[in-house]
């Protein structure tokens, strides 16, 4: 599976709502997969990924209707966690960025994402921070 950079926080995040019914069709069916017990192998690109291809933003290989945030959330995980475009185990990665999260690392990160304040993004990666 390809994700992007900051979609390591939305799946985490992400609580049923989207852009679109396909968009939501979609995300559950990723969230389910990666949130499993089965370790789930997959490749950070610095680009659209498998959850970009539902969404109705997604004008093209590696552009957004937001392309510039969006660019920015990557960057800014990317620069925080020290990741690198290669194969990662989700599950790994995911122990690791709630490890190392402050709450003003996610705010920074997230400045600016209309699904931070209506999502469980604060809840499930910081936990009890």
């Amino acid at each position: 599976m390809d994700l992007r950079p900051h979609h390591l926080l939305c799946t985490q995040g992400y609580s049923g709502k989207g852009y679109s019914e396909d968009f939501v069709e979609n995300m559950d069916r990723l969230t389910e997969r990666l949130r499993g017990e089965e370790p789930i192998t997959v490749r950070l690109k610095f680009s659209t990924d498998d959850l970009c291809m539902s969404c109705p933003h997604m004008l093209g290989t590696d552009l957004c209707r937001t392309n510039e945030k969006v660019k920015q959330f990557d960057r800014k995980v990317v620069e925080y966690f020290h990741l690198e475009e290669k194969e990662y185990i989700y599950q790994e990665l995911v122990q690791k960025i709630r490890q190392e999260m402050t709450p003003k690392m996610l705010e920074d990160i997230c400045d600016g994402c209309s699904w931070y304040p209506v999502s469980a993004c604060r809840e499930i990666i910081l936990g009890k921070k």
